[in-house]
């Protein structure tokens, strides 16, 4: 959010504030001798909630010391709010809700904020009843916590002591690994993800417990991100050396879909791939991030761990085909069917990695 902008906003917010009917002067009930020197008002959240039938809300939710830090909490979320609707312009016809709104409203937070965060939702549906906010729900995470740890550790601590084992790892599994840009990347591709894995396989709600010595930052353990990384640079690989033996005339090039004779497809694992992944995604998809629409109650969930366990049984399933099958055979005209059939299959999954990726937000790796 610009900066400048904020002052304005939070401005703007005050004198909404001022002819609230919610909102109550300092002065009437509370002795202001009793009160933080930055409070502006009181609001009644509690009848607000019942005036409007809402529902789900802590019921311990009452009356509301408005300070300058709450507005400019708010100011900031109606900018993000803003943004989003101006670069969903090229969009917007298709993308409205049914109230009219542009965009939902996911506040994530931990369960110790989560009290808070409510009085927010209500003080901006109080100051901003425009329809955009009819949408807001909440999603929950549970506490994460450290088995023995000898001190706190904060989340650049954590992030260096992964990618340290990820280095570790690698250098175990490739051998000394060259200091240049392109190994400095890969490993910290490696290191987001398998951090994303570790966080994002238990179900947000739940409490997650990190073990910092887990050898299961390696990368030989089939639970982790870094194996699917592993296996999605695999694919890249045989897809390069493919085209590079386009190039140099060894093989044709890949003939349209259509023209393809999918008959040559006998493998057990080739049939497990298709119906086990490809054809079931979009449902895996669907079940992962389900944003209802308007319903009763605030809560939501995000099913996260869909995305990583299906991530790691691709994986596993992939990578047993793979090590079993030689998909470039050799450049004989009565293989190429066969091995056609192959690389329309294996790039199909190889979508469906990148698709299924890029759902936790991480790049697919090229190369290991």
């Amino acid at each position: 959010s610009s900066d400048s902008a904020l002052p304005d906003a939070v401005s703007a917010l005050k004198r909404v504030l001022g002819r609230s009917p919610c909102a109550v002067a300092c002065e009437q009930g509370l002795g202001t001798a009793t009160l933080p020197e930055d409070v502006i008002c009181k609001v009644h959240l509690k009848s607000f909630v019942e005036q409007q039938g809402l529902v789900g809300y802590d019921p311990n939710l009452d009356v509301l010391l408005v300070t300058e830090g709450k507005l400019r909490s708010l100011a900031e979320l109606q900018q993000a709010v803003l943004q989003c609707m101006v670069s969903n312009t090229a969009v917007l016809p298709a993308s409205r809700f049914s109230d009219g709104s542009c965009c939902s409203i996911v506040h994530v937070v931990s369960c110790e904020e989560e009290f808070q965060q409510q009085q927010l939702d209500l003080l901006w549906r109080i100051l901003d009843p425009g329809a955009h906010t009819a949408l807001q729900k909440h999603l929950v995470c549970g506490p994460v916590k450290v088995t023995n740890p000898s001190s706190p550790i904060g989340a650049d601590q954590y992030f260096q002591l992964r990618k340290r084992q990820m280095c570790e790892a690698s250098v175990m599994k490739y051998g000394e690994l060259a200091q240049d840009e392109a190994w400095t990347e890969v490993i910290d591709t490696l290191t987001v993800a398998a951090i994303r894995f570790e966080m994002l396989s238990t179900a947000h709600q739940s409490q997650l417990t990190l073990d910092l010595e887990d050898s299961s930052i390696s990368t030989k353990g089939t639970k982790s991100g870094a194996f699917v990384m592993y296996n999605c640079a695999r694919l890249a690989t045989l897809f390069d050396t493919y085209q590079r033996a386009v190039e140099r005339g060894t093989y044709p090039p890949l003939p349209p879909a259509s023209e393809l004779n999918f008959s040559c497809l006998r493998e057990e694992g080739e049939w497990l791939l298709l119906f086990n992944y490809l054809l079931p995604f979009p449902e895996v998809l669907q079940q992962a991030a389900q944003l209802p629409t308007p319903t009763k109650g605030i809560r939501i969930t995000a099913n996260t761990e869909t995305v990583c366990k299906f991530l790691i049984q691709l994986s596993m399933d992939f990578s047993s085909y793979y090590n079993r099958v030689h998909v470039l055979g050799e450049p004989f005209p009565h293989l190429f069917d066969q091995m056609f059939a192959r690389l329309q299959l294996l790039g199909a999954v190889r979508d469906v990695f990148h698709s299924a990726l890029a759902t936790l937000h991480l790049p697919p790796l090229s190369q290991i």
